[in-house]
């Protein structure tokens, strides 16, 4: 099976491309670049795809970004994700692709909504405003892939995970979720000896992080038997932390003895979202036992790209 990845250079397109070899021997997988492929040109899109033969395609390219930075472009962050969307789907199915893995994000979820949420919790009531255009092209993305399994009988389905986290992170980067971000701040404050690290909000915010390695792998194991998933499936951790319990863990993995300094004023986002990864454990999905050994990995990782 050929297969293109799309966001081939992103924490869970890298990911994907490291395991790939051991999980799924016999895909052959293509990750373009966008000079390659201009993943916002329709056209392009499904000439690449019919001049490659490919069979199937992992779309996990977008434009992602933490909470300041949705805050700052909440028009760019909407526009720039529906029209990747747009020519990626929609050039695959000119191209006739009959398999297709859409990763969505739990942002697609309504804000303080009950917990864990379920799939058919999309939409059932407002989202979070600090991530709201983003989540709206998500969700549009997924109606869409859902919309084409229906009309045309192909297997199209839509991952949904948690915040994701991994050796591939965005360390130092504008781009860094909440894990990313604090390995980043707490490695710089040991090196620099500082004695405090902010955290915006109170830090009583509970968020639910899987290392990316672990999506990659249901993936590629899954990518032949996409029919018995439905149209929107989560994957998950199976539990939740607080912003100060992750800021501790990886604190304590470093061996950072300083002290925690919180800013209320700033943005902390939803205060709750986790997700129930029960669908996906009856159709084979193993949640990782403890994030410890995965944050370990990551703050090794984020050493050498801070050096």
């Amino acid at each position: 099976m050929r297969v293109l990845l799309t966001g081939g250079s992103g924490m869970v397109g890298r990911a994907i491309r490291r395991l790939q070899p051991q999980v799924a021997p016999d895909l052959t997988l293509l990750a373009p670049s966008r000079r390659d492929l201009p993943l916002e040109d329709r056209a392009e899109v499904a000439r690449w795809i019919a001049d490659h033969r490919i069979d199937a395609v992992i779309h996990a390219a977008a434009r992602v970004g933490g909470i300041q930075a949705n805050i700052n472009d909440p028009v760019g962050f909407l526009a720039d994700n529906l029209r990747l969307n747009d020519a990626v789907l929609m050039g695959a199915h000119q191209a006739g692709v009959g398999r297709l893995v859409n990763l969505g994000s739990s942002c697609m979820y309504p804000r303080d909504h009950r917990q864990p949420l379920v799939e058919e919790d999309i939409l059932a009531a407002p989202l979070e405003p600090t991530n709201e255009g983003y989540a709206l092209a998500k969700i549009t993305a997924a109606r869409l892939c859902e919309d084409v399994a229906r009309q045309y009988g192909r297997a199209w389905r839509t991952l949904i995970p948690c915040n994701l986290f991994g050796p591939e992170d965005h360390f130092g980067s504008d781009s860094a979720h909440l894990v990313a971000a604090a390995i980043t701040k707490l490695l710089r404050a040991q090196q620099q000896a500082l004695p405090e690290v902010t955290i915006w909000g109170s830090g009583t915010a509970r968020r639910e992080f899987l290392a990316a390695d672990h999506l990659a792998r249901f993936i590629l194991a899954r990518l032949p038997s996409l029919d018995p998933l439905p149209p929107l499936l989560n994957i998950g951790a199976g539990r939740d932390h607080s912003v100060n319990d992750y800021y501790r863990m990886i604190a304590g993995i470093i061996g950072w003895n300083g002290r925690f300094r919180h800013v209320p004023s700033r943005p902390e986002g939803m205060r709750a979202k986790l997700i129930s990864s029960a669908r996906a454990e009856a159709l084979g999905y193993h949640p990782p036992a403890s994030i410890l050994p995965d944050l370990e990995r990551a703050v090794a990782a984020a050493r050498g790209a801070l050096a």
